[in-house]
């Protein structure tokens, strides 16, 4: 690797450091490198749209200036051929941008009411990528990054095998709330210095928010730990945000309480239409920055480092699936169409809590993790292998679930089951238990 740094880089990380030092140094090695080419091929290319002659593009055009694209893929797209065949910047579309960062605003009362700038969303090939991205900017060999031991394995593969950081779990739960005190202790224990925080909410796979007092608590914990003089790097995996079932549960995200907590506190959301919109396979994310005394000049900045991040990856994620994302949160029809999924999901989750108290002899073999929100909830087994069961269930009970054979817990994605199927899922659990 090259030992200079390129003087885009350089100009970044200058402005960086003049806003807030403490973001220059939560940047790992490889975020302190990273550029968004300003100057090259890009800057060139954009030179020249809208030239007579432009002979700058890596795309191929008609005669008559239309992208020269195949008809029986034409043929299947109900809408332009500019607005999803040609390469998307690697920002992703300015349009989409603007009205996720709108959105977010709409969605989280208490972000829109402090009125309070902070970054433009960056597009991201889903959540999975966001992630990717934030750990290529922010994360190290030999970091820890403090999160619930119940948490999405997918966080192994990005952080640990990715960039050679360490999950540092705390206990999510005690005596069925929020552990306060673990959370405390994994934060405040160890050097002084960069601490990574990532916090998942509603959390997979165990379908629980923290309820509206435990997130002020998390809140207040995460600014001890900055006034005790460390850097805090906060990042929020929002995947399933907006799906909570319980009044009491937090209903929006810790974005909204971190962005001017602390000069010392970086909080970073990773969003996106995955669950959100109910576009799994679209692969659209965002990645958001915010942190008191944030400014244009500083967000600009770490937009950029965000951009050419995604840029050296895949360059861009897909023209088709942001314009059509677009128009579907453009649409008049939109918000109700989105009440209606949820109330869908809903009636499944009331239908789980309904089945679960009416029936207490499950009790002798299982019992429930608190749920209050999202696709999931869990339950945890007395007496068995979570393993052994999810066997018996698939092979005798025609039945799948997820099993974490070392917390003794099977996941149950009520999302994806109609409500008239829950009864015959719970009996068959405990009946596969009773054998």
């Amino acid at each position: 690797m090259k030992s200079e740094f390129n003087p885009l880089a350089i100009e970044l990380n200058q402005t960086i450091g003049k806003e807030n030092p403490v973001v220059l140094g939560l940047l790992s090695p490889k975020g302190k490198r990273i550029y968004f080419p300003s100057k090259g091929i890009l800057a060139q290319g954009m030179a020249a749209k809208g030239k007579e002659i432009n002979a700058t593009l890596g795309e191929a055009y008609t005669d008559q200036g239309a992208p020269l694209v195949l008809p029986s893929l034409l043929s299947h797209i109900d809408i332009n051929a500019s607005e999803a065949f040609p390469y998307a910047p690697s920002f992703g579309l300015l349009t989409l941008r603007q009205r996720w960062q709108s959105l977010q605003q709409d969605k989280n009362p208490g972000l829109k009411a402090k009125g309070l700038p902070f970054s433009l969303p960056v597009v991201s090939c889903g959540l999975t990528h966001g992630l990717s991205t934030v750990g290529y900017l922010f994360c190290e060999e030999g970091d820890e990054i403090i999160s619930a031991d119940l948490y999405w394995d997918n966080y192994d593969l990005v952080f640990n095998n990715g960039f050679g950081a360490t999950i540092k779990p705390f206990n999510l739960f005690l005596e069925n709330a929020f552990d306060l005190v673990s959370f405390r202790q994994s934060l405040m224990s160890g050097k002084k210095g960069k601490k990574i925080v990532l916090l998942n909410f509603p959390n997979n796979p165990s379908g629980y928010s923290p309820l509206k007092k435990e997130a002020e608590a998390i809140v207040s914990i995460i600014k001890e730990c900055a006034q005790e003089g460390n850097q805090v790097l906060v990042i929020l995996d929002d995947a399933y945000f907006g799906l909570a079932f319980d009044e009491n549960a937090m209903d929006e995200s810790l974005f909204s309480s971190l962005i001017d907590l602390h000069d010392q506190v970086l909080a970073i959301k990773i969003d996106g239409v995955t669950k959100e919109e109910y576009a799994w396979g679209f692969r659209i994310g965002f990645i958001t920055y915010g942190i008191k005394g944030g400014n244009k000049a500083l967000y600009d900045a770490l937009v950029a480092k965000t951009g050419g991040a995604v840029r050296s990856s895949i360059s861009n994620a897909s023209h088709l699936s942001q314009s059509l994302i677009l128009k579907a949160l453009q649409s008049p029809s939109y918000e109700n169409e989105k009440k209606a999924n949820a109330l869908k999901i809903a009636e499944r989750y009331h239908k789980v809590k309904q089945i679960l108290q009416n029936h207490p002899e499950y009790g002798d073999f299982f019992s429930a993790l608190p749920f209050n929100s999202g696709y999931f909830m869990c339950i945890k087994l007395k007496k068995h292998n979570a393993e052994e069961i999810r066997q018996t269930l698939l092979n005798e009970f025609s039945t799948g679930l997820i099993a974490f054979p070392d917390k003794k817990l099977l996941r149950v994605a009520f999302s994806a089951l109609a409500a008239d199927k829950m009864d015959k899922l719970f009996d068959n659990i405990y009946q596969a238990c009773k054998r």
